[in-house]
């Protein structure tokens, strides 16, 4: 038998319930992971309010992220051995499979290597947070010298993590926070600049950074009424990502402005790269040199007990990490 996390109805941290579930043998492209540390999402804490990119089906798991040994493979696995460290990266639905558990079945496609330099709860951490930022970076705006990306979020897991890609891009990481109190953390992080929104007006000081020219991309988890003033701070032709909705508020965009510096918004998930065989594995290796480099590094927030899970979405609701929430095991 394992523990694992499950809950019958949305709602609070609350719903969170353990549950005794047998531990069955993995299907044909199934692998049997005894889990040893969860990285924690927001998606998950959406996932459990049932206000996600899908609805949940319920009683509902949930878990994108997991590190841990081989207990069993599937008849059909391949790569994969009993005692292989190894880790989980989000590329399945949470109506399927999930991580909060001892132990946990995942699809095959989903098991990467275990980067040899980092801890289980530092590798459980790493792939929400670099892949979608390397997707949207890397592989869609090829950021490069010269250009400068507004990271609004900036302390989240995946805001670090677009600072170190921009960094390694050789792009100017502009970090975005509301306040000054994590400034220094930022620049500590990698950011060359960092704008306190609530403190400064943010399209005079991107435009005073970059002399004038504005920013090529915004890469933004947030939307809602200050969206418009990233689009305000990008250059002519400059690129929107969007990949989250924090904001509880309408993100309103402003068309003609757009229209006028042919502007682009695009919509961005982790999917388009973790559900591609080919992609997934070019960010695999992407992810895997720059941590062996040095140049990409895990930052973890904080670090909770299993028994803990219903404190941890509490916390990760509370908006005050810097970097990922891990959970060991």
């Amino acid at each position: 038998m394992s523990r694992t996390i499950q809950f019958s109805a949305a709602g609070g941290p609350e719903v969170l319930e353990f549950v005794e579930t047998p531990v069955t043998a993995p299907a044909a492209h199934e692998v049997c992971l005894r889990v040893k540390a969860i990285g924690i999402n927001r998606a998950e804490a959406m996932w459990r309010v049932d206000d996600y990119i899908e609805p949940v089906q319920f009683p509902a798991r949930l878990g994108y992220e997991a590190a841990g040994i081989v207990d069993a493979v599937g008849s059909e696995v391949a790569g994969i051995a009993v005692g292989d460290k190894v880790n989980v990266i989000p590329s399945f639905s949470m109506n399927q499979y999930g991580t909060y558990g001892e132990t946990v079945l995942v699809p095959d496609h989903a098991v990467v290597p275990h980067p040899p330099s980092l801890s289980f709860a530092e590798a459980s951490s790493i792939w929400m947070m670099f892949v979608t930022a390397y997707a949207a970076l890397v592989v869609d705006a090829k950021v490069g010298k010269g250009d400068f990306v507004l990271i609004p979020a900036a302390s989240s897991s995946v805001g670090l993590a677009a600072i170190q890609i921009a960094k390694l891009e050789g792009a100017t990481p502009i970090a975005l926070t509301r306040t000054s109190e994590k400034k220094q953390q930022l620049l500590d992080a990698g950011a060359t600049h960092v704008i306190a929104t609530e403190e400064t007006e943010l399209v005079a000081e991107v435009q005073r950074i970059t002399g004038g020219n504005g920013a090529r991309i915004a890469f933004d988890p947030v939307g809602g009424k200050n969206f418009g003033k990233l689009i305000a701070a990008l250059s002519f032709q400059g690129t929107a990502y969007i990949y989250g909705a924090l904001a509880s508020e309408p993100t309103e965009l402003p068309v003609l402005d757009m229209i006028a510096r042919m502007i682009s918004v695009k919509a961005h998930n982790i999917w388009g790269t973790s559900g591609d065989p080919q992609r997934r594995q070019a960010a695999v290796d992407y992810v895997l040199k720059g941590l062996a480099s040095g140049e990409l590094k895990p930052v973890i927030d904080r670090s909770f007990k299993f028994d803990e899970i219903r404190e941890v979405h509490r916390y990760l609701e509370s908006n005050g990490q810097f970097g990922k929430v891990v959970v060991t095991l």
